[in-house]
């Protein structure tokens, strides 16, 4: 196999050049720096293969190596955000798309009676892909990239586009966002979902956040606040955001913004961040010492 090629990336939130590395990253991550940008506070890796290589990675070395969302920790996160969906903007007969549709788990939960929702999947897993397939769920087998370059054969625009923690490992998520976009109704709904890890109370120790995989496999942290500055600059106003301080999940819901609407947003103290992960490093030590090794 030919060696993979890395290319280095301003900020992809507010396109300034000016990182500053993590505290502790490089411990947990096997030497690989992570950075947070002086200007807005992004949490980002810089250097990063293609997003077909990336792609690729997650479905033959990850997916490969034997990861599955059929665990009660996900279902149970998946449910949440359904929820929150269905209340935020009704899911009822409403044509939902999820990038990045795994194994099907969620599409299938929103196509139950409860919620009536018409699924499709965008998913580059050939392995998930047949599951979804064997789900009868209608899909595109590839990334968001090539079924974008495909013209969206059939399929869009839809009333839902759902990235359910997709966007922090894809290669540009400005890009995934912008796409996503081209692929709503005027008045459809994109949702994100992630974790709620940054500036809120430690929820799990740094190991598990941080970890040994290629860095570019999750190449973005959002807070709250850069999840909607991320969803700001690709063209979305934030219409609602979970009540994340206190929960597992960051979940924020985007309206396509009209045109010459300026962007609002704002983002962190790159200070602050440094600070958070500092204290988190301190915090995890006190459980785990084995870890100052």
């Amino acid at each position: 196999m030919a060696q993979d090629e890395y290319r280095e990336h301003a900020c992809d939130l507010c396109g300034a050049n000016d990182p500053v590395e993590l505290p502790h990253s490089r411990h947990y991550t096997n030497g690989q720096p992570v950075h947070v940008c002086r200007s807005c506070g992004f949490v980002y890796v810089i250097r990063r293969r293609s997003s077909e290589r990336i792609a690729e990675v997650w479905s033959n070395e990850i997916f490969g190596a034997g990861y599955t969302a059929a665990i009660p920790a996900v279902t149970a996160r998946l449910t949440y955000v359904a929820e929150f969906v269905n209340q935020g903007v009704g899911l009822r007969a409403k044509r939902v798309c999820e990038i990045g549709g795994g194994e099907g788990a969620f599409l299938s939960m929103i196509r139950e009676p409860r919620y009536g929702a018409e699924p499709f999947g965008i998913e580059p897993s050939p392995a998930n892909g047949e599951k979804l397939r064997s789900l009868g769920i209608k899909h595109f087998t590839g990334t968001v990239e090539q079924f974008d370059a495909a013209g969206k054969p059939g399929e869009a625009p839809f009333d839902v586009v759902v990235m359910l923690w997709t966007l922090e490992n894809c290669q540009d998520c400005r890009q995934m966002l912008s796409m996503a976009r081209r692929m709503l109704k005027p008045e459809g709904a994109v949702v994100v979902a992630t974790g709620s890890r940054l500036l809120v109370p430690f929820k799990k120790p740094l190991h598990t956040y941080l970890q040994t995989n290629p860095t570019d496999t999750h190449c973005f942290r959002f807070s709250a606040n850069t999840l909607q500055g991320i969803l700001a600059v690709s063209g979305f106003a934030t219409a609602q955001v979970n009540r994340y301080l206190d929960h597992d999940i960051l979940c924020a819901i985007g309206r396509p913004r009209p045109e010459g609407q300026p962007a609002q947003w704002r983002g962190d103290n790159f200070l602050e961040i440094c600070s958070f992960f500092e204290r988190w490093h301190v915090d995890t030590a006190m459980y785990y010492p084995e870890r100052l090794g």
